[in-house]
């Protein structure tokens, strides 16, 4: 039975959860499948709030029909054009070629660049500050370009003071998936929009202005409540400030020495009261890696050099914090190398494009084995690791 959002007889939630997908956007591991999020508000004109994935459109099209009843929709309003969203259009302009499309101009502009059939609705482009009145439902649009496309709108509903955020504060996770928000919907962030800090902030910033009672995304839960937890959230990662304060020790080792020196040095972080995550970068989900470096305020990398480099999964790392705009951190290299040792001064020339990003000046060569001399070493860069969240 489908219900409507907490505190409305107006607005229904008609989403879909895929359990069937394993990646999403084909990189992202979803153990727990993705919720498709899509609304309708019933008013004098009835509006669609965006569609969902190709993958989902059969039990998505059976929720509206539960909805619709007899009834023709009004409106279809396009947040984002992206095809996880906007996936089923064309199956429903088919169905209803009177309804209007409602979009930034950007993106009807986009529509015929996903359909060989593109739709003849009627179509209203919109701008910021612009409304529809749907009756005692009133829909605000807000611009928010490179949140994280540039033809991306929010929509704000005045009268029960919902905010249909597009891919704001959304999550990972089928909605039946029992977990907190913030670990899956951090991963989500950093990983999927964390580039565009600076448009996350401008909307932040428009949506401060707005009495919000409810958010509505378009993937994970809906958001109600004390919302404060969530906009805190959103404001630091945003600002790419850490979120706790803390030491990622991620490794790239080979034969497993590297390995041991990461462990050995982790021990000793731990015994001076720090909050440690280590990640074998050769086996993580590299999405986990890059949030739970964003998560911390610290970070050492331990990589094995590799054909006069650093070995290729600590490489792959460093070139996803580079796309997703890593800064603000202060890390610390580990390197091991035989005969040629190399992994440090390449892991520093990507660590030397990021902005703000502090390297110490105590880097540890490993040859091959861990000894005893090493383990002193490592003492010791732990002591200056920990020491370095007090400046």
């Amino acid at each position: 039975m489908l219900q409507t959002i907490p505190d409305s007889k107006a607005i229904f939630y008609i989403g879909v959860d895929d359990k069937t997908i394993d990646l999403f956007e084909s990189q992202y591991s979803v153990p727990n499948g993705v919720s498709y999020n899509s609304y309708v508000i019933q008013d004098e004109k009835l509006a669609i709030m965006d569609t969902v994935d190709p993958a989902a459109t059969e039990q998505w099209m059976e929720n509206l029909m539960e909805v619709l009843g007899d009834r023709q929709p009004d409106y279809l309003i396009i947040s984002h054009m992206e095809p996880d969203h906007a996936g089923s259009i064309g199956i429903l302009t088919s169905a209803y070629p009177e309804m209007t499309l409602v979009g930034s101009a950007k993106a009807l502009a986009m529509l015929p660049n996903f359909f060989r059939q593109v739709p003849t609705n009627p179509t209203i482009a919109v701008k910021e500050g612009d409304t529809l009145s749907l009756g005692e439902h009133t829909l605000h649009f807000v611009m928010a370009p490179m949140v994280h496309w540039p033809e991306v709108m929010v929509s704000y509903e005045e009268k029960e003071q919902v905010l249909f955020s597009a891919d704001a504060f959304g999550k990972f996770g089928a909605l039946d998936t029992d977990e907190p928000w913030t670990d899956e919907a951090r991963r989500y962030y950093i990983n999927i929009v964390g580039k565009y800090g600076a448009p996350v902030q401008t909307l932040l910033k428009k949506a401060a202005g707005l009495q919000i009672r409810t958010i509505c995304p378009l993937h994970g839960p809906i958001l109600n409540g004390d919302l404060t937890p969530y906009l805190q959230k959103y404001q630091t990662w945003s600002s790419y400030q850490p979120e706790a304060s803390g030491v990622l020790v991620a490794y790239a080792s080979i034969h497993g020495n590297t390995a041991k020196a990461a462990e050995f040095l982790s021990e000793q972080l731990w015994e001076l009261g720090e909050q440690v995550t280590v990640l074998d970068l050769t086996r993580c989900d590299m999405s986990d890696a890059v949030q739970a470096a964003f998560r911390y305020d610290r970070m050492v990398l331990a990589a094995a050099s590799y054909d006069g480099g650093v070995f290729l999964p600590m490489e792959e790392f460093l070139l996803h914090l580079q796309a997703k705009a890593f800064q603000n951190r202060t890390v610390a290299l580990v390197e091991n190398g035989s005969w040629a040792p190399s992994a440090a001064k390449k892991m520093r020339s990507y660590l030397d494009t990021m902005k703000n990003v502090t390297v110490l000046d105590t880097t540890i060569t490993i040859r091959s084995a861990v000894k005893q001399t090493d383990e002193t070493a490592l003492c010791e860069l732990a002591k200056a690791v920990h020491e370095a969240a007090k400046k």
